[in-house]
């Protein structure tokens, strides 16, 4: 039975079936031949029986996008927010001097159609409502097992407004290590502590696993709230997190071998 406590959700049905997988970061891309967030990457992972871990973005004409920065440069060398774009800008771009295209929302849902999703909201400027509201609608005719989470809190109260009964997550790490010119101090410390995560009273917590021994992450646990741990870069940490009892989201290594 699912409980609401002021800050959290527990006792979701789904999460025990999203507990039985592994999940490939980004994909399982393998760089420079098969980039992060591409088809490609995505139909290796679905191949192996693993889920995906993804990013989606809302285009200005309405379109959903799967890519990780608003900045476009970095996985296209292209000037310019992705947000600005239409789809058919965007699907002129190459993804990391690839031929791999950047992928609809609706494509790699095909491609991982029989396999768990992690699914994270890219909010941009104050499009959060609007992210979560076309994610939300299109997964509704979805059969495929799969949660939702963000780092922007408004972005997972609003997938709590329109889908309380879909799984939702707080992506979090420990801002206060790494600040960034994006977060003032005083809101890095707050997302860092999970103060906001009221907002959305989340199913899961989705931490930096280096991270996960801040206090407030341990007392969060401590009450029975779902760990999701990215980004794990090797076998053993692999299996720790497994003993843990979180969920793993993995990159750059074959977990089987």
């Amino acid at each position: 039975m699912m409980k609401e406590h002021f800050t959290y959700r527990t006792g979701h049905p789904l999460l025990e079936e999203l507990k039985k997988y592994i999940y490939a970061h980004r994909g399982y891309h393998d760089k420079p031949q098969v980039p992060e967030n591409s088809l490609a990457a995505f139909r290796r992972a679905a191949e192996r029986g693993w889920g995906t871990e993804f990013d989606v973005h809302l285009l200005k004409d309405g379109n959903l996008v799967v890519f990780h920065d608003s900045d476009l440069f970095r996985c296209t060398g292209a000037e310019g927010t992705l947000e600005d774009l239409t789809l058919s800008e965007a699907k002129e771009l190459r993804l990391e001097g690839t031929q791999e295209r950047i992928p609809t929302f609706d494509e790699v849902l095909s491609v991982c159609r029989n396999t768990p999703m992690i699914i994270e909201l890219k909010a941009f400027g104050k499009n959060h409502k609007a992210l979560a509201e076309a994610v939300c609608r299109r997964l509704d005719s979805v059969k495929t097992l799969f949660c939702l989470e963000s780092f922007d809190p408004r972005a997972m109260a609003a997938v709590r407004k329109f889908r309380p009964d879909f799984v939702r997550g707080q992506l979090a790490s420990d801002f206060t290590k790494t600040p960034t010119e994006e977060l003032a101090p005083w809101l890095g410390k707050f997302l860092s502590d999970l103060r906001l995560d009221f907002l959305s009273r989340p199913d899961f917590i989705a931490y930096k696993y280096e991270d996960r021994m801040r206090e407030a992450v341990q007392k969060t646990i401590q009450r029975g709230v779902q760990e999701v741990s990215w980004t794990i870069a090797g076998k053993k940490d692999l299996e720790r997190c497994l003993a843990l009892g979180s969920i793993p989201i993995f990159e750059r290594f074959d977990p089987e071998v």
